[in-house]
């Protein structure tokens, strides 16, 4: 919002759905509900794996969750800390601090923190949908 003084104001709003929804997809994947976890994406959705691998539609990204789950050995804790959402219209990019709580081979739990970048587009119902899931953010400008 403009002063009249010609000066950006920031505004300063209530919690977004999008925080909710984020939140929601997380217990659902920490839960390994993974039908579930699909509701949150869009039909044509694309989820960053890892650098360099994309899984591409809901059936490659259900059998990406599958798969991490293995890889974590099923004990993966997901949340989100700092978060800030950018809205335009039905469509919104979210940057948000992701931490991920995993346990090493010796059973201790090892963090990893992700700045990521998620993309959400909001439907004819008026359910925000994630378009692209990129838990590496700008990680993935280190590609080589």
């Amino acid at each position: 919002m403009f002063l009249s003084s010609g000066i950006l104001q920031e505004t300063v709003m209530p919690t977004h759905v999008l925080h909710r929804v984020i939140d929601a997809a997380d217990k659902a994947i920490m839960a390994e509900d993974f039908e579930a976890v699909m509701d949150f994406y869009d039909d044509h959705a694309t989820l960053v794996v890892r650098p360099g691998l994309n899984a591409v539609g809901k059936e490659q990204i259900r059998k990406a969750f599958v798969a991490i789950a293995d890889h974590f050995n099923h004990a993966l804790k997901i949340t989100q800390d700092k978060m800030k959402i950018i809205e335009s219209g039905d469509t919104a990019l979210v940057i948000a601090e992701a931490v991920l709580d995993t346990q090493g081979a010796d059973g201790a739990s090892m963090p990893l923190v992700r700045r990521a970048t998620y993309v959400f587009r909001k439907n004819a119902d008026g359910k925000w949908l994630c378009l692209i899931d990129n838990s590496y953010g700008t990680d993935l400008l280190n590609e080589d």
